[in-house]
């Protein structure tokens, strides 16, 4: 169970630091948001963290929790997403990342961002 927190965090760490590598991805990993595909290979999800322009404006993470019920791992947290430094948005994010304990990698995400706040 600490092991696939742990590979959950290093996504989100990712989402700030934008080091796409330091994230255990399966080869086929996926990602969708609100219902939509955003992530067709750990590749593609690595090179998107480390060099995508829609996650640049991603300031800071806070306030995170997460459980675990089998093989997914749920994330609930508040992402600051600004240009300069400056905060200019909160989301709240919440994430359900499919790491089978066996594995600890990630095989699927699913994001639900909700309405920004200032």
């Amino acid at each position: 169970m600490a092991g696939q927190v742990a590979v959950a965090r290093a996504y989100i760490d990712a989402l700030v630091s934008h080091d796409g590598d330091s994230v255990p991805f399966a080869a086929d990993a996926v990602r969708y948001e609100m219902g939509v595909k955003t992530g067709r290979s750990g590749k593609h999800l690595r090179r998107s963290l480390s060099r995508g322009p829609q996650y640049r404006v991603i300031l800071g993470v806070r306030d995170l929790q997460t459980r675990v019920d089998g093989d997914v791992v749920r994330t609930v947290y508040l992402l600051d997403a600004g240009l300069f430094g400056r905060r200019l948005t909160t989301v709240k994010i919440v994430e359900d990342f499919a790491i089978p304990a066996d594995d600890l990698r990630i095989h699927r995400i699913d994001a639900k961002i909700g309405r920004p706040r200032r």
